[in-house]
Formats: C-alpha cells, structure tokens, sequence
C-alpha cells in the first residue's frame, strides 16, 4: 500500500510492513525517514482521527516543518496537539536537545579556530533555538586548538550580563592563553549595542594584564552572526 494514500485514521499496526517507521529504521536504517517518521517513533501513537506519522506531520507543520523552530517549543506548546501528553512532550524535547547537545559536543575534537566562521559554526549549533540570552566562552590554547566551550552567564530575553572576574576565573581555570566571547540574541538582530561593545572593551583590557588574548567577541542572530574582529572592533 501507498503510504501517501493512507487514511489519516489507519493505525500504524495496519500498515504494510516496510511503511511502518520502526521497520523501516529496522530493516532499511535511520536516513530513509523522514522527520515525521522520526518524531512518531518518538510519539509511539497517534490519537483516534490521526496516526503518529499523520499526528508528528501536523507538530512539524506548526513548526513551518522546520526542526530548528521545534526546538523552541516548550511543554505547553506540544501540549495543544491532540494526542500529545506530558510524556511525548518530553520525549520530543529530550531527543531535540540531544540532537543540539551532540552538535555542541563535536568542538571537543581539538579543532583549530582560523575565523569567525568557525566559532559560528560551534556556536550555532548550541544556542539555536534559544529563546533567551546566553553568553559562553571558547577557550583555546597558545595554536588557538579548543580547550572546552563554557557557559558563564544566562539571562532573559532582553539581555544577559558576564562578569569579566568569572569569565577570568574559568580561563585561568583551564590554563587558556587565548578566549573568543559568544553571546546570542534571541530576537535575531545581531548588531551590538553599546554594552555590548562597552563589555567587550572591559574584557579585553583586562586580559591584557593576565596575558590573555581576547580574539574576537561573536554575536549570533538566528542564522547570522556579527563579529567584532572582523569589524575592527577589536
């Protein structure tokens, strides 16, 4: 049976085999599902009118079938879905966040910073979808080869504050000679505002006297980013 031609009321249990998401994961591996197939492993069941693929389908239609907007979702949103309890919420927004973990994870590796593109590229990953401001650290050794990212501040939506003596504190810490700055802003502007640049001027002098080389400060907007180094703001 055509999958495509299903009635939104067949059960999962009712279908030819191969069209199952479980089997198919099975039997053929994890690229040849789609989202909506992933995410009804995930919801196991659908609701009386709607199967778990039909049920993930309509979740990612609100999210303009985008994985990255679905991330943003919180308990109550998956909670308006009919079908969707406390339980699926949870699992869909466990597995989101080990998808964004796993992508934060990777900068592990000991890569080498040569621009801002490439700290956009470790920070991306771990702040998208982020509905509030954060600000991080990547520390780096004398070549600039990662040593660990660090969050050291959080705040809401309009702004977060960094103390320069944590943020000095965590480099001495983990023996860096050099750190860029990250913070992300929620609303998708990633022009910095006077604090912003006020702040990183502070840091900067004061690595100076600890022999700690502020690189560059990354601001991250969505799918863009604004970095001071490449501006000449540092």
């Amino acid at each position: 049976m055509d999958s495509n031609n299903k009635s939104n009321s067949q059960p999962i249990r009712l279908w030819a085999e191969d069209d199952r998401p479980r089997e198919k994961l099975i039997f053929k591996g994890k690229s040849v599902l789609s989202d909506a197939e992933l995410i009804a492993i995930l919801l196991r069941s659908g609701n009386k009118d709607e199967s778990a693929v039909d049920l993930a389908k309509v979740i990612l239609q609100k999210a303009s079938n985008n994985l990255i907007e679905l991330s943003g979702f919180n308990i109550k949103d998956f909670l308006k879905f009919k079908g969707i309890g406390e339980a699926k919420a949870l699992s869909i927004i466990a597995a989101l966040e080990l998808g964004r973990r796993r992508r934060g994870a990777e900068v592990l590796k000991k890569k080498r910073i040569g621009s801002s593109l490439d700290v956009f590229g470790i920070f991306h990953g771990i702040v998208e979808g982020y509905q509030y401001e954060s600000f991080w650290l990547l520390l780096l050794n004398r070549a600039n080869r990662i040593i660990k990212t660090v969050q050291v501040s959080d705040g809401g939506v309009a702004g977060t504050v960094a103390d320069p003596k944590r943020i000095f504190k965590v480099c001495l810490e983990y023996n860096a000679c050099n750190v860029i700055l990250c913070h992300n802003h929620p609303s998708g502007n990633t022009k910095p505002s006077e604090s912003d640049i006020k702040l990183t001027k502070k840091i900067q002098n004061a690595g100076g006297f600890l022999d700690i080389n502020v690189l560059d400060h990354i601001i991250i907007g969505g799918e863009n980013y604004f970095s001071f180094a490449d501006e000449g703001l540092l």
